[in-house]
């Protein structure tokens, strides 16, 4: 589901990973970061796809927001189980989202 995002400017935190063949609790803690995430101060939505690479794109209102989800006690236990166990590799980026467009049938 594409997600609903509010008049601009809000920022995009990117979630580029590709994964181990590990995935012991990977799908549950998936699905609690999203949400313990869209209970967090800030959150506007989120938007996931997995093929070989996954991308996840979650959408904040502003750097503050950003920055208390990262230091979420929960969501730094998932970081590190991912860095020990889930990812092969992963990138974040974070982006002001200054333009949008949309098109819908």
């Amino acid at each position: 589901m594409i997600a609903n995002t509010p008049k601009l400017p809000y920022y995009a935190v990117i979630f580029s990973s590709i994964k181990t063949n590990e995935s012991a609790d990977y799908s549950e803690m998936a699905d609690l970061m999203v949400q313990l995430a869209q209970q967090q101060d800030g959150f506007l939505g989120i938007e996931s796809a997995r093929n070989e690479l996954g991308i996840t794109v979650s959408y904040w209102r502003d750097l503050d927001s950003i920055k208390k989800w990262k230091e979420n006690t929960d969501h730094s236990i998932a970081r590190e189980r991912g860095r020990k166990e889930w990812y092969q590799t992963f990138k974040t980026r974070i982006a002001l989202v200054e333009r949008d467009y949309s098109f819908e049938k």
